[in-house]
């Protein structure tokens, strides 16, 4: 799993895992898998779905702590500003061996790029929101938000999977 590899790899994902419209109701079903998945994991995470800054699914499971919605905060700016996964973020940082705060003057206590934050996309429209995990570690916060829009949008797991 290289940075290069990652890093084509989740551009792919994005051009991917896009929408033909979003709805409250479909971020009720987005949410409500991401949160299915972390029970079936026995994992303490929380969830936010935003779209144009109103929040349509906010979810915690048993487990979760409290900062928990400061990183998804941080990584919801994260997604926003650069349009693009929190992971992306990170891992195209880290190849340029820099940070947030070296390379854009961003302060960390705003921004993370760590992975779970993940950009909601309409074809031919562009960006309008954000899905966003937290509590797990950052590749697999990042990995469950993937796998539960595939399964959404009937994408094959296998098509946008990170190498292991």
């Amino acid at each position: 799993m290289s940075l290069e590899t990652d890093i084509e790899r989740m551009k792919m994902q994005e051009l991917r895992l896009r929408f033909e419209r979003f709805s409250a109701e479909q971020a009720w079903e987005l949410g409500s898998r991401l949160r299915d998945a972390a029970v079936a994991l026995n994992a303490g995470m929380a969830f936010e779905i935003q779209v144009a800054g109103l929040t349509l699914f906010a979810a915690v499971t048993d487990g979760a702590t409290t900062g928990m919605q400061d990183w998804i905060r941080r990584k919801r700016n994260t997604v926003m500003r650069f349009g693009k996964s929190s992971y992306a973020v990170g891992r195209e940082l880290d190849l340029a061996g820099t940070t947030l705060e070296a390379r854009q003057g961003l302060a960390l206590a705003d921004y993370a790029t760590h992975g779970g934050g993940f950009p909601i996309r309409l074809r031919g429209t562009g960006l309008i929101g954000s899905v966003v995990a937290s509590g797990l570690p950052q590749r697999d916060d990042h990995n469950l938000v993937v796998e539960a829009l595939a399964s959404m949008l009937n994408v094959p797991r296998k098509d946008v999977a990170l190498e292991e």
